[in-house]
């Protein structure tokens, strides 16, 4: 912490001190920015100023996620410009002799909302900013990519951006720049969401009529943001609508959602309600004959998010949100005697109180809760089984942003976490009384802490920064019993720590810095280092992100995962900033990575399950090419990726280097939609393509000692064939009136009927020669697929 100080102070007071040595009499002007139509707060709208006497001084800044600004300059007459993509651009002139509150409401611009669906930031962002690996996306752009059964989905949407890669079909995982499925930060309202996915991973958990605005950071992480060394995945939901009541909902063929929506108090408090569920186990349920297998299967989801927004005051604001969500899969055998049901679930909470302090000072402070739980739950006859695990979170975090009288934005924050694990509690009880005296289960509790300052300033007009510094603790308590092994695996001794008090500590420093070279309005060059500490950890033993994953903290027998990472880019806009480019490579370095010993043993229930783990360390490197349209009634973007993923483990593939299992050495997304008559009816069209995931194959058998052994290949060392896949949806807007709209969406999915892998197996098949008296071994690979051909038709209304 000595440490910490020492670096915080003699970073922090240049920001600090510096307004003081200015000469010359300083005005702020402020406000927050809002929607006109509804209250929502605007983020990223960019506000700048120029001194009228000296029109070559622009001052520029962007509005947060709460839609304040603030711009202090010398007093003197000035020209103001407000401007977002998709909203008419607000012109004035001021004259500033004193501190200034400057409140806008924006009104979209009809003509353009249809139009610009991809980006909703300022036209030249792309170039000069100093974000090197932010990409946003508006739920407008989302609704608009053709999706599985015609339902917006958030991350199979991010999916189809450079550098981020999903783990197949059947899993709503997603890869970034070579990073697992547990190293991003999937945040809901500043919640910790841990399982992002339902239907095992076929859709997400985020309904898109209650999202606001999507955020994923791959690379040049600011130093706010902790916890995870690859990605941000940071969603925020509507406020309500504080001006009228409305309600949107759509009806397809295994869906339904409804989302409510309006002031409480006009212009003072609002709210905003949305759920959805799917019945397809409803429909089918009454056409299945008795002797159907399927016959009692119980299969859907549904979740419900909630949220309240209030305005104290001028200063204060207060947003109270929600969410749960729960998926249940059952079955039960045709004469009855087994049944079993696994359920899953996530529920987050969060209480957030804006504060403007003053023209330049912006506090924001929020109370966070996150709970993932699993359970299994089978019987047969008198026989039962249980199974459950699950992770908790109570957090609080609290953010001070400062805008001095110089091109600086400082931030300094204070984030505490409190982590509750339970990897897994079984019971196993036959009739009234249990049959096996299972060990109780050890949960594992921890102390995370975050203490960071970051500052955005420009050093010339060309040259932009972006440092910052991030401390992170973390603290695995009691209570808490280790099992001591001897070198044979068997447990000799155990050491129980009393609640609260330390089993081990980590920590460290996290320097951030990004750097912007502005060659001119149109190109600018980008660079980045991260350094990231990761202290939870999520080893799975499939090869996809299912719901059965446990997540374990780091111990004294677990370090915390690390990630050194750069980037270099080249950001290019033409044609009027209607056409955006980049070009972005990077490379990622990867410490105290894990995964499961080879040949562990599940059964041995009295050992901590941090002892069934083996440790090493990976790199990723790689090259992105992305090309998105803004304007026009032809809009979309496409990416490609070329990316290399190894890791290496003395314990695994006899030390050997070997390829990851999410590696894809090529990575194709097309993302198209074309207004065919405007505001009535669009199209659009997706395709992506990918190299097949990797996979560890038999190669040969032999006879020892009379037991035929199975020899395998290196570890990885065999690909699956290529994923690809051809997503086609037509938008109809049928009625559109003042208090009412309705419309169609047609969506297919899998076009082409691409019969893409889901999972390869091996079948041992035994062929005899009775002439010969002999008989020999062929080994055969079947390919399992998931989806072919899937039309869908979704009613949508608006009111």
């Amino acid at each position: 912490m000595k440490t910490f100080a020492r670096v915080f102070l003699a970073f922090c007071l240049p920001a600090l001190l510096l307004p003081l040595s200015l000469s010359g009499k300083q005005v702020t002007l402020s406000g927050i920015i809002k929607d006109k139509t509804n209250g929502e707060t605007l983020a990223s709208v960019y506000v700048f100023l120029q001194n009228v006497s000296e029109k070559s001084e622009v001052k520029g800044s962007f509005s947060n996620i709460s839609g304040f600004y603030s711009l202090t300059v010398p007093d003197g007459k000035y020209y103001l410009k407000i401007s977002l993509m998709g909203y008419r651009t607000i012109e004035d002139t001021l004259f500033l002799t004193s501190n200034y509150t400057y409140h806008v409401d924006m009104e979209p611009n009809p003509i353009l909302t249809k139009e610009v669906t991809v980006s909703a930031q300022r036209e030249d962002y792309n170039v000069s900013s100093v974000e090197t690996g932010k990409m946003s996306m508006t739920v407008e752009a989302i609704k608009s990519i053709p999706a599985l059964m015609g339902e917006a989905d958030v991350i199979k949407a991010v999916q189809l951006l450079p550098g981020v890669q999903s783990g197949g079909e059947g899993n709503s995982g997603f890869y970034v720049r070579g990073g697992g499925a547990d190293q991003n930060l999937v945040l809901l309202d500043e919640a910790t969401v841990y399982n992002a996915s339902h239907l095992f991973g076929f859709f997400s958990v985020f309904n898109a009529n209650a999202v606001k605005n999507v955020d994923i950071i791959k690379s040049g992480m600011p130093a706010q943001y902790g916890q995870r060394m690859s990605s941000i995945l940071d969603v925020h939901q509507k406020e309500g609508n504080m001006k009228k009541f409305e309600g949107q909902g759509g009806i397809g063929l295994i869906f339904a959602n409804l989302t409510i929506q309006g002031p409480i108090k006009k212009d003072k408090a609002s709210f905003i309600i949305s759920g959805r569920r799917t019945y397809i186990d409803w429909l089918i349920q009454p056409f299945l004959s008795k002797n159907s297998p399927m016959k009692g299967t119980r299969f859907y989801f549904y979740d419900l998010n909630a949220k309240f927004n209030i305005i104290l005051n001028d200063k204060h604001r207060l947003f109270v949100g929600g969410y749960y969500g729960n998926d249940v899969y059952g079955f039960k055998s045709n004469g009855g005697g087994m049944n079993a049901q696994m359920h899953w679930g996530n529920a987050a909470a969060s209480l957030r109180w804006n504060y403007i302090i003053n023209a330049q000072l912006f506090l924001n402070t929020s109370a966070t809760f996150s709970d993932y739980d699993f359970g299994t739950d089978m019987k047969m006859s008198v026989y039962g089984f249980k199974l459950k695990s699950g992770v908790r979170d109570y957090a609080l975090k609290s953010e001070l942003t400062y805008l001095p009288a110089i091109p600086h934005r400082f931030t300094f924050g204070v984030h505490y976490i409190f982590h509750r694990f339970n990897p897994n509690t079984y019971e196993i009880a036959a009739g009234e009384q249990t049959q096996f005296a299972m060990p109780v289960a050890t949960n594992y509790y921890a102390h995370e802490l975050g203490i960071y300052a970051n500052d955005e300033f420009d050093i010339t007009r060309w040259l932009k920064i972006n440092a910052g510094l991030r401390y992170s603790h973390f603290e695995h308590i009691g209570a808490f019993t280790r099992y001591v092994q001897d070198n044979t695996g068997h447990v000799v001794d155990s050491i129980y720590y009393k609640p609260g008090k330390p089993v081990s500590r980590h920590n460290g420093l996290e320097p951030r810095l990004s750097a912007r070279f502005l060659l001119n309005k149109q190109v600018s060059i980008k660079t980045s280092y991260t350094l990231n500490y990761q202290y939870l950890h999520q080893i799975s033993m499939s090869t996809v992100s299912l719901p059965t994953d446990v997540w374990m903290p780091s111990t004294d027998l677990v370090y915390p995962q690390t990630a050194h990472q750069v980037s270099l880019g080249v950001y290019y806009n033409f044609h009027d900033n209607m056409f955006e480019t980049y070009i972005d490579a990077y490379y990622k370095k990867m410490n105290h990575l894990a995964e499961y010993k080879d040949g562990l043993d599940l059964s041995n229930v009295t050992m901590n399950p941090d002892q069934l783990y083996t440790f090493g360390q990976g790199q990723s490197y790689g090259i992105e090419f992305f090309i998105k349209k803004l304007r026009g009634r032809f809009i979309g973007f496409a990416g490609y990726t070329l990316a290399y993923t190894t890791r290496q483990f003395d314990a695994l593939n006899g030390g050997k280097p070997f390829f990851a299992r999410y590696d894809r050495r090529h990575d194709v997304s097309i993302s198209l939609t074309y207004e065919i008559i405007k505001h009535k009816l669009s199209a659009s069209a997706v395709w992506v393509y990918s190299t097949g995931n990797t996979m560890t194959v038999p190669t040969g058998l032999y006879f020892y000692a009379g037991t035929i052994i199975t020899e395998y290949s290196d570890r990885n060392a065999y690909r699956m064939p290529p994923y690809h896949r051809l997503d086609f949806s037509i938008d109809w807007t049928i009625v559109k009136k003042k208090r009412f709209e309705t419309g169609l969406n047609l969506s297919v999915y899998n076009v082409y009927n691409r019969q893409n892998p889901f999972f390869i197996y091996i079948q041992t098949e035994t062929v005899l020669n009775p002439q010969e008296k002999e008989f020999s071994l062929n080994m055969q690979g079947y390919q399992m697929s998931l989806f072919p051909i899937l039309p869908s038709i979704t009613w949508n209304f608006k009111f």
